[in-house]
């Protein structure tokens, strides 16, 4: 019988609860793998069942047969991709016994995923600070910069999660994109959007009652490069996948460096040279533990606004 690397396994690999979004369980484990972890590809995860690369808690392989069984959990040693560094320092904003404020840069996954494992906020940060439990208390998208809060020990994670999971949180985002001429107050835009498992782009579904909200605001405005830009202050009032980025192409001024809108664009994971020009900027909430205010701000600025 073979014992998981519990510590190990929490960093490289993933526990594999059932979905409750799901349909009927599954008649075996591997059928449910295959379904979890599209990114390994069904070839992949049989060789992994045949080498006895999963296992269950007490530490047994689980086989091509083992038969699907609800709310329990099954660790592998994910395959390592090869990860080129991003060369660009993680910014830390503050630090106590409960939280810590990175300021993420650009191109740096927050959490270890898919083809960034070592390249990524939580697993840098817990190996250069020694501390095993830090982990996200939600999550930025991994071309976006700036403000991003994580919990050091496990027992504060929830608390704080709770925090965003209840619109607890204020945030407000910078963004540089083509010039408008928008009312001083600012605009609030608002559609339906989609995010469907397994596509990259969300999208936007015309009639449908809105679901996302974002208030933006034009801040600034300069020449550069033969045209005009705009430095935007972007409020998220709901939190859909990519709204803002999908509500700046829908007023005609997709956002600098977008990759994703409005065209899907083929750009390799190590061409660091365009930055997607958004960052969360602001945070503020009340803390759920002490009940004080805490107000983060990013010190990084955008390429294109400096």
């Amino acid at each position: 019988m073979r014992t998981p690397d519990q510590g190990e396994c929490r960093r490289l690999a993933a526990d594999l609860g059932p979905d409750p979004r799901a349909g009927a369980p599954w008649a075996v484990m591997r059928d449910f793998l295959v379904w979890k972890l599209p990114r390994i590809g069904a070839a992949r995860i049989d060789e992994m069942l045949a080498e006895g690369l999963f296992v269950d808690v007490d530490g047994r392989a689980v086989t091509a047969s083992t038969p699907f069984t609800a709310q329990t959990f099954v660790y592998f040693h994910r395959d390592l991709p090869t990860e080129t560094p991003v060369p660009f320092p993680i910014g830390i904003l503050y630090r106590d016994d409960r939280i810590l404020v990175a300021d993420k840069p650009h191109f740096l996954s927050s959490i270890p995923r898919g083809a960034h494992v070592l390249e990524s906020v939580v697993v840098k940060l817990r190996m250069q600070l020694g501390m095993p439990e830090l982990t996200v208390a939600h999550r930025l998208d991994r071309v976006t910069s700036g403000v991003l809060l994580l919990t050091c020990q496990r027992r504060w994670r929830r608390p704080y999660q709770e925090l965003f999971e209840h619109r607890g949180v204020h945030k407000t985002y910078r963004v540089v994109a083509p010039v408008l001429d928008l009312p001083a107050g600012g605009v609030e835009v608002s559609s339906h959007i989609v995010k469907e498992r397994g596509v990259l782009q969300a999208r936007e579904v015309d009639g449908a009652e809105p679901n996302a909200r974002t208030r933006i605001r034009l801040l600034g405005r300069r020449r550069a490069g033969g045209r005009e830009l705009g430095l935007y202050e972007a409020e998220p009032l709901t939190g859909k996948t990519h709204q803002i980025r999908l509500h700046f192409a829908r007023l005609g001024a997709p956002i600098l460096n977008d990759p994703f809108y409005p065209d899907l664009l083929d750009v390799a994971l190590d061409d660091f040279s365009h930055p997607l020009q958004l960052q969360a900027h602001r945070m503020s909430f009340i803390d759920p533990v002490d009940g004080t205010e805490r107000v983060f701000t990013s010190r990084r600025p955008l390429a294109a606004w400096r």
